[in-house]
């Protein structure tokens, strides 16, 4: 189900998009044509909106993919019932993006629009001019709660020709690591908080016949979210500018001294004989089934994973979740993110009520109620301790409420370059290629990619 190259990013674009298998509802419409023009700016002006008594159409577009639409239907009760003058239009379903596609086209949009599934493609809208500028609205928007929308966000919204917001991340997911548990505590092995430490219980589990690591060498970009990005940012000293480099194709972002030290990193894996070989042929599921027959200790994955893998669970088994490894000792961890999104209309008829949805929607029990109703992670910190979700996902949201963790930018190379990143890191863990090979190769596919 979740063959995903994310969204975020071409390939965690693709990620996100592919959660699609869920209910189906209503109407008609989708992505823009291409054109080259920036979108417009602004039309959100600080905390103007009421969230309250207000009137008129509203029309709301939201896909059903994995995560179902309970959600969107509680929460679209709730703010009808703080407004019973609105008159609210649902248009959702599992090719609602296919659907809408002519009212984007002919300049007939929704007023808001959750950007997620097959068909959908943000950086597209924004380039399209289809979405609103909401750069000044989210400086000073507070939640119903009374809350700073920006001050809650665990991922910050994306930046778009240098300063400009144009959506807001609402779902957030990391890359990471998982063990089971239960596994951890019958070996006496240790939970690594750093890289010595991970090496060490690497070592230890390969002694007792275990792989340590085992990853889905079919779509190399789950070591790469799962272990390698993360290795690059805190080789970085926790700056996630490298990511952003790296994005825009600057000359040398593939081959500084934070990449060396990250490759370094990844080479002490392989030489040390940590990464389970067979791991290249394996694809998302089959790495997965492995991993849970305890194959390996640790697997690079996404927390989508416990939720794709529920009937194959074994008894006994209990999710754990590291977002990075790499750091040194007292460093922080470091979290790769993918996100899907939500956003107004640059056309909405009824910008109001667009902007009244957005503080309704960011709230923190908002944010709980989406953990427990979908087993995923909404992008507001929260407090999950007393929910119904699941232990894997309150793990994962106390890492994000941390101060001692630096949460990276979504991120999306270019489609070439990636699929570049994605074949070299498959030659380097089985020692096809070395460290300075795979630089060379991804600083030659960036200046290509640049002109």
């Amino acid at each position: 189900m979740k063959l995903k190259t994310l969204l975020l990013c071409s390939v965690i674009c693709i990620l996100l998009t592919t959660v699609a298998c869920g209910n189906n509802t209503t109407n008609t419409g989708g992505n823009g044509t291409n054109t080259d023009k920036p979108a417009t700016t602004d039309a959100g002006k600080g905390t103007d909106a009421t969230t309250t008594g207000l009137k008129g159409d509203f029309e709301i577009q939201y896909f059903v993919g994995g995560y179902g639409d309970a959600w969107w239907l509680e929460v679209i009760e709730g703010f009808q019932k703080e407004n019973p003058d609105l008159k609210i239009t649902q248009s959702a379903g599992p090719k609602i993006n296919e659907q809408m596609q002519p009212r984007w086209i002919s300049n007939d949009p929704p007023d808001v629009v959750y950007i997620d599934g097959a068909g959908s493609n943000e950086r597209q809208m924004i380039v399209d001019d289809q979405l609103m500028d909401i750069t000044s609205f989210l400086e000073t928007a507070v939640n119903v709660d009374g809350e700073k929308i920006k001050d809650i966000l665990i991922s910050q919204p994306s930046v778009f020709n240098g300063d400009k917001n144009y959506n807001l991340p609402l779902v957030f997911g990391s890359w990471g690591l998982f063990y089971d548990k239960a596994l951890f505590t019958q070996n006496n092995w240790a939970v690594p908080t750093n890289w010595d430490e991970f090496i060490a219980v690497s070592e230890q589990i390969k002694a007792s016949g275990m792989p340590a690591l085992l990853h889905t060498g079919v779509y190399p970009y789950y070591i790469n979210g799962g272990l390698l990005d993360s290795a690059m940012v805190a080789a970085n000293g926790g700056d996630t500018s490298i990511l952003t480099s790296q994005v825009n194709l600057e000359e040398g972002s593939f081959s500084n001294d934070a990449v060396k030290k990250a490759l370094a990193q990844f080479m002490q894996l392989v030489d040390k004989g940590l990464i389970d070989p067979g791991s290249v042929a394996l694809n998302h599921t089959d790495s997965q089934a492995q991993w849970l027959q305890h194959k390996a200790a640790f697997i690079p994955n996404g927390l989508w994973l416990e939720n794709e893998m529920k009937n194959d669970i074994p008894e006994g088994f209990d999710f754990g979740f590291i977002p990075s490894v790499a750091q040194a000792a007292g460093e922080n961890n470091i979290v790769i993110p993918y996100t899907a999104t939500i956003a107004i209309a640059k056309d909405a008829k009824n910008p109001d009520a667009a902007k009244a949805f957005l503080q309704y929607v960011f709230t923190k029990q908002n944010a709980l109620r989406w953990a427990e109703i979908t087993g995923a992670i909404m992008n507001v910190k929260a407090d999950l301790s007393s929910s119904s979700a699941s232990g894997v996902v309150k793990d994962a949201m106390d890492f994000f409420n941390a101060d001692t963790t630096t949460v990276a930018p979504v991120t999306v190379l270019n489609a070439d370059v990636e699929k570049v990143k994605q074949d070299s890191i498959i030659a380097l863990s089985i020692g096809k290629i070395t460290p300075e090979e795979w630089m060379t190769r991804l600083e030659e596919a960036a200046a290509k990619a640049r002109k």
